[in-house]
């Protein structure tokens, strides 16, 4: 299993850092997180802080927990996710999802807060990203956009595109199948038991997930004691993760102990 760590905390310069720290610590993934008015707290634009930590770092993957397509349009973000798996030579997931309407950046600004809507809007966003990432003419006639042919160009490094996570409720048969049909499933479950489900739904709907790439992604926090971290993500690995997200979004959380947990390393499954 690999083990990626969350900056909750941080602005672009002090995020760059970490990730850089993270890094040298072994981890083998350093992720930011995407919003833009949550609270009275600070935020900072998912794309520089992914700039910053690119140009401090050369291995670790990078991404932001979680896009919501929904309120970004598709070609831009087509740019923006392109440039940076340029910027880190082909390291960019990028992680995507409903969104958190508790953002002012969604109903206090006009956007859809309708679930249905925003699902609808990832769907078309994501079959979108495909086609401009591709590099050939691309055009696109859904619901939501409509657009005549486009070539992008660049392309991403990665081919045939950029990895795709996608988070899904285990109780939606349509939230699941949109998770499998790209890269990875992000999970939002609290216990490696609710795991187990998602595993069955995954061994039954797309057999060769364990063989083919597709990424299992588990989230929590683990503490500055390398057992009872160890103790913590172990569980979570057996269960079937291939990948847990280490994040403090507590209130007391700091750019400092931030970096204490990082220079702990990733927890040994």
């Amino acid at each position: 299993m690999k083990s990626g760590f969350i900056v909750a905390i941080g602005d672009p310069r002090e995020a760059a850092e970490l990730a850089a720290e993270a890094e040298a610590a072994g981890w083998d993934g350093v992720f930011t997180w995407d919003g833009i008015a949550i609270g009275d707290g600070e935020t900072f634009d998912p794309w520089v802080v992914m700039a910053a930590m690119a140009m401090r770092t050369d291995r670790v993957t990078l991404g932001a927990i979680v896009t919501p397509p929904s309120r970004r349009r598709p070609w831009k973000l087509a740019r923006e996710a392109m440039s940076i798996d340029r910027l880190s030579a082909g390291r960019l997931v990028l992680p995507v999802g409903l969104g958190a309407v508790d953002d002012a950046a969604f109903g206090n600004v006009g956007e859809p807060t309708d679930a249905r809507t925003r699902a609808a809007l990832l769907d078309e966003t994501l079959a979108i990203l495909e086609g401009l990432w591709s590099g050939d003419p691309f055009s696109f006639e859904g619901r939501h956009y409509r657009f005549g042919p486009m070539t992008f160009r660049p392309t991403p490094v990665q081919r045939p595109r950029i990895p795709i996570w996608v988070v899904a409720i285990p109780t939606s048969d349509r939230s699941m199948r949109r998770a499998a049909r790209w890269d990875g499933l992000v999970t939002q479950v609290a216990t490696p038991a609710e795991l187990g489900p998602i595993v069955d739904w995954l061994d039954r709907e797309r057999p060769s997930w364990r063989t083919d790439g597709f990424e299992l992604i588990a989230q929590g926090t683990t503490p500055t004691d390398a057992e009872r971290a160890a103790a913590i993500v172990r569980p979570w690995a057996e269960a079937g993760a291939t990948w847990w997200l280490d994040a403090d979004w507590g209130a007391g959380a700091t750019v400092a102990s931030q970096l204490e947990r990082i220079r702990l390393g990733p927890p040994a499954a």
